[in-house]
């Protein structure tokens, strides 16, 4: 990431320089010298910031990473990834030396960015610009409504900030305005967000592109905004976070003006600190002006001693149990209940219960839009478990995602289990994610479906980060109709299909439908993601075998005596596949009907599983409100689809304009058969 420009930003400061912060800049220059890779100009601009936080007010604990009422640290910039390993690192984590030594190589828990459950300490997966920020606001949503619902009047058991450093960076994207309005209206008064202001990004100096009036950005949000204050000075940057920490009815933004590269006489306050090694003369130059004689990877003792946060993270622990084992004996239930939902497990006998609950649901045969479905699901779950958190971003008549008794989430009110984000898709999706990773709650959040790609990073996100996230993705196809091509998904199942570690289901059926958040709640290190229908759907005929294969993702619906085809459906098109499969019995064709609500479940399946649903001799004909590319992967030569975008008219009219009838199906079936009466399947 190396710039051309010739821009130097150099902020003045009170001409101090910190023993403890500059063991962060030689930490993040050296580590990024050896790898020949990385980003040292944001960690050594930040140094001051990060000794100001972690040295003299951050509650954790090196020793228990995973405390429930540690403060959470989010690194939104998370190109400056050394300066929080380094912190790791020297506050006493499970993060040797010679990790850092090993920064950005394959295998080491020092990669190229954060990456939470890998390096002992990360609380997000953080990189793509503007979602740490957003993450964080999660966190701090999930601390207040964990207060809210556990703690008791002389017993604060959950009682902690989120802190956020972030960039210029951060502040462009546009996730973050998105993010910063919700803190705001949300009076997350326990989140505090402390901004690098260096000027500098990787084509120069930003003035010309990022000229926004940053305090006061913040301050029409509902932010409590201290600075510009020097981010070199120690003691000036504590004030501030005193300051913040005595807010509780706001958040705070506390803006640093830093000099990315302090330290470093050729390179700092230019853009080729930002993404190059500074290079063994110009570090020989820097140790030089800073005073630091320790060699590459060396720290004196006393440095790393003063840095050592384990007996002080032991201590606040340890208060912490004290408040625990009290609140314990007064409040069992509640104690219990609060471990089994930071454990992320369901209740006992919750599976058991869900599967009689789809019985019922199967025997109960109701024709229902599938987004309706989805509502009585939620439902039945929202009083079996009071960790389902809901919202919609604007659409919630629309995705129906509330259920009766579930509150709203409203500033300066407790509780609430339903979320209006606002028309804010992807600042929905990654506030999602920061709630998962705090943990107590399971989100799940809707738009429709061709909203997706506004939220498809915060979706990759997720499945990178292995977060139990519900996404429910309504109006499913060209079927929803009058609102036109702008609304009409076509390539987006297809498309979500494709992130690895998502579970994508597109139920036909109320059903199906319940058995997809059944799984979506079950799969605790995978999200998901819903595709439901605007338009009703008849309730197909089961078996309870075929019932509990619905869990598998594919499953053979309808069969008949030597079928000589297949014909593979999903969502609203397994109605249409089963009329075709009527219509050619009557022509004396007899062909077999494969539900498959999800591809991706599907998968997963053992290859006898897979060979037995989809059979091995017998052509296989697609058919799906959507693009037709993926089926070739399921070995059906023939699809009925669409790849091209939709029109403006009734759902009816289109369905029949574009192809999707019995006759039609029925005819390409046939079509396929007489062509390639005999096929050898692979594996698939």
């Amino acid at each position: 990431m190396a710039s051309n420009s010739s821009d130097r930003v150099v902020r003045a400061d009170n001409g101090q320089r910190h023993v403890l912060a500059n063991a962060l800049r030689a930490l993040a220059m050296d580590a990024v010298q050896q790898a020949n890779s990385g980003h040292p100009g944001a960690p050594m601009g930040m140094a001051e910031m990060a000794e100001a936080l972690w040295h003299r007010h951050l509650k954790h604990n090196p020793s228990n990473p995973q405390w429930w009422d540690r403060d959470r640290f989010v690194l939104s910039n998370g190109h400056a990834s050394m300066l929080l390993y380094a912190l790791l690192h020297l506050t006493g984590y499970p993060l040797p030396m010679d990790e850092l030594k090993k920064f950005r190589q394959r295998g080491s828990l020092t990669p190229g960015h954060p990456e939470v459950d890998h390096t002992p300490g990360v609380e997000t997966t953080t990189g793509p610009l503007g979602q740490g920020i957003t993450n964080a606001v999660g966190m701090a949503l999930a601390e207040k409504l964990l207060a809210d619902e556990f703690n008791r009047p002389g017993h604060t058991l959950i009682d902690h900030r989120t802190w956020v450093f972030l960039g210029d960076g951060c502040l462009m994207e546009g996730i973050s305005q998105e993010a910063i309005s919700l803190a705001g209206a949300w009076k997350l008064g326990k989140l505090v967000a402390m901004y690098d202001d260096n000027g500098i990004s990787i084509d120069g100096g930003v003035t010309p592109w990022f000229a926004d009036d940053t305090a006061a950005r913040f301050r029409a949000c509902g932010w409590h905004v201290i600075g510009p204050v020097d981010g070199h000075d120690v003691n000036a940057l504590d004030a501030a976070i005193t300051a913040a920490k005595g807010q509780s009815a706001q958040p705070t933004l506390i803006i640093c003006r830093t000099t990315i590269g302090k330290g470093s006489p050729a390179r700092e306050g230019t853009a080729k600190a930002h993404g190059e090694p500074l290079g063994a003369a110009e570090i020989a130059a820097t140790r030089e002006a800073l005073g630091w004689s320790a060699a590459p990877f060396e720290l004196p003792a006393d440095v790393a001693a003063q840095w050592d946060a384990r007996g002080r993270g032991a201590d606040a622990e340890g208060e912490w149990r004290a408040r625990w084992a009290a609140y314990r004996k007064l409040f069992p239930t509640e104690a219990r209940e609060l471990e089994r939902r930071m454990a992320g497990e369901l209740p006992l006998g919750f599976e058991a219960d869900w599967i009689s609950t789809v019985a019922a649901v199967q025997q109960r045969g109701e024709t229902v839009a599938s987004r309706k479905a989805s509502q009585q699901a939620i439902a039945e779950l929202g009083p079996r478990l009071p960790e389902l958190l809901g919202g919609s971003a604007d659409l919630t008549a629309s995705n129906l995602t509330d259920w009766p008794g579930c509150g709203a989430v409203r500033g300066g009110e407790p509780g609430g289990r339903h979320i209006n984000y606002g028309v804010r898709e992807f600042g929905m999706s990654a506030i999602m994610n920061g709630i998962a990773l705090h943990g107590g709650f399971i989100p799940f959040g809707g738009t429709f479906m061709t909203f997706s790609d506004y939220s498809r990073n915060a979706i990759r996100m997720a499945a990178l980060m292995n977060r139990r996230v519900v996404h429910v993705l309504t109006h499913d196809s060209i079927g929803l109709g009058e609102d036109g091509p702008t609304h009409q998904p076509v390539e987006h199942a297809s498309s979500l299909r494709l992130i690895p570690n998502l579970d994508v289901w597109r139920p036909c059926d109320a059903a199906e439908t319940f058995v997809a958040w059944g799984h979506a709640l079950m799969s605790r290190s995978r999200p998901s993601a819903l595709l439901l229908s605007r338009q009703n759907l008849p309730a197909q005929p089961r078996t309870p075998e075929q019932t509990a294969a619905i869990r598998r993702g594919g499953y053979v619906l309808s069969d008949r005596p030597q079928p000589r085809a297949v014909i593979v459906a999903t969502g609203s098109e397994v109605a249409l596949a089963m009329q075709a499969q009527a219509l050619l019995d009557e022509r004396g064709v007899a062909v077999r009907v494969v539900s498959m609500p999800s591809t991706t479940v599907f998968d997963q399946q053992d290859s006898a599983w897979r060979q037995a649903v989809l059979g091995r001799h017998l052509p296989r004909v697609a058919v799906e409100a959507g693009s037709s590319k993926l089926w070739a992967a399921y070995g059906c030569q023939a699809v009925l689809g669409i790849d091209r975008f939709g029109e403006s008219a009734p759902g009816p009219t289109l369905m029949k304009a574009f192809g999707f009838t019995a006759d039609h199906l029925a005819a390409l079936v046939a079509e396929e058969i007489e062509r390639e009466p005999q096929i050898e399947r692979s594996s698939n």
